[in-house]
């Protein structure tokens, strides 16, 4: 009987019964290295560059102006991004302390900015005529940086892609779906989707990660089984088995099917789970609304904004992906270079407590209108003070646990003293409590943070 038992649960296991689908296999520890440089990296810049550069008024212009692909057309016969220099854009995300880059191999209106095989809506038949993906592979690698590419399974050009309630010639009535959708055929498309993923992936070497995007389950809508994201990640896998993925291709009850989630313009609460354990993740964000250039929008997050964003997510275990996006010319907006070299500023003194960091252990409790950081390999702890405090700050319970403090900016030494009350106020304060005691003027930097030294 027991004989029985084992073979029937041997059995199981292989059919994947009592768990997920897989797609890839790997040891949590092979997992946790794979993606170590990015959990290291935990900044990095989004590029959204495209046709709807030149129409300057968000990328989802297409859809949202209901342009028919011959309207659309004119921006294909126009484009020619004579100021496109990938190595400047490179040097600024590396000034500003980003560690990685994402750009949209193609977007949702379908136009491909790599030299593919499979189609002529592409960059190589623009008055431009040359391979934007190859250079700019090629410049962010040579400044240290890692690539990712961006791909759209969503694509509003192609002939048998089905329409749903995304696309620019979706209908008012549910029934006018069957008639726009007839002739139309999805296997078609969800072969040349495999192509165009398998031409990036094979075209310019190592490729450290893969941002698809994304799917948008019924009604009129579309998900894993439209693309065909089991069959098209295994392929990923396989062509490069280093890369990582996020989260929007509508696989996450499959094992392999995702690396990371992807909370779309949000700030979290608290580190992100799922089934009840912490997932790695990326908030992804932008300067203002749009992810594309749009020259008439104004509402733009203010340095100490972008800076708060960063702080805040990796001291809850995530990363931020902050987008540009490029003129209709390939420049970047002069609002662009002054928010890049503004947290390039203060990156310069302080990314010693972005990169490498995650969240705080267990038994500290950062002061109210502070947050911390803490990088595991050196064993600090970093205290960003985003309102500085008046002389004196308590840490509760810190007493036993550090041995040394300084500003990061300078390391210049703060004095650790007994905490004690004014004479007018009483405060309250226990055994393990220590005091710091900081100058009266704040220090020249946006968010003064304080290095602490653990015991």
């Amino acid at each position: 009987m027991i004989k029985k038992l084992l073979i029937l649960l041997i059995v199981c296991q292989s059919l994947n019964v009592f768990g997920q689908e897989k797609i890839w296999e790997e040891t949590p520890a092979q997992k946790k290295e794979r993606m170590q440089w990015w959990t290291d990296a935990r900044f990095g810049m989004f590029i959204h560059f495209g046709l709807y550069s030149q129409a300057a008024r968000h990328e989802w212009v297409m859809r949202k102006e209901k342009m028919s692909v011959e309207e659309y057309e004119k921006y294909f016969e126009l484009f020619n991004p004579d100021l496109y220099d990938p190595k400047v854009w490179a040097k600024k995300a590396k000034a500003a302390g980003m560690k990685y880059a994402v750009i949209t191999t193609k977007h949702h209106e379908g136009f491909t900015l790599f030299d593919s095989e499979y189609t002529d809506y592409k960059i190589t038949n623009t008055p431009y005529g040359k391979d934007a993906i190859q250079e700019w592979v090629d410049a962010f690698r040579a400044e240290g940086l890692k690539v990712g590419f961006y791909y759209s399974l969503l694509d509003w050009h192609h002939p048998e892609y089905t329409i749903d309630r995304n696309h620019p010639l979706s209908p008012e009535n549910e029934e006018d779906y069957a008639k726009l959708n007839k002739g139309r055929d999805m296997d078609i498309y969800r072969e040349y989707l495999k192509n165009h993923v398998r031409e990036i992936l094979t075209k310019y070497g190592k490729i450290d990660l893969l941002w698809l995007d994304y799917s948008f389950p019924n009604p009129h809508g579309k998900f894993a089984e439209d693309w065909d994201s089991a069959g098209l990640m295994k392929m990923v896998r396989e062509l490069q088995p280093e890369i990582i993925v996020n989260d929007r291709a509508d696989l996450k009850e499959y094992e392999g099917g995702w690396d990371f989630t992807t909370p779309e313009q949000f700030t979290v609460e608290k580190w992100l789970e799922y089934n009840g354990e912490r997932v790695a993740w990326e908030t992804c964000q932008t300067f203002s609304g749009s992810w594309g250039y749009y020259r008439d929008e104004y509402t733009w997050k203010n340095k100490r904004q972008l800076l708060t964003l960063l702080i805040e997510s990796v001291s809850k275990g995530g990363n931020v992906l902050l987008n540009v996006g490029p003129t209709g010319r390939g420049a970047f907006d002069p609002r662009v270079d002054k928010a890049l070299a503004e947290m390039g500023e203060w990156m310069a003194y302080n990314s010693r407590a972005i990169h490498e960091c995650t969240q705080a252990p267990e038994g500290f409790t950062a002061p109210p209108n502070t947050v911390l950081t803490y990088n595991p390999k050196s064993k600090r702890l970093y205290l960003h003070l985003l309102n500085y405090p008046t002389k004196n700050l308590l840490l509760k319970d810190f007493k036993y646990k550090i041995k040394y403090a300084q500003f990061l900016h300078d390391a210049s030494e703060i004095e650790l003293t007994e905490p004690y009350s004014h004479w007018m106020i009483e405060q309250e304060f226990g055994e393990n409590d220590i005091n710091l005691v900081l100058p009266v003027t704040k220090p020249d930097v946006e968010i003064p943070v304080i290095e602490l030294f653990l015991k």
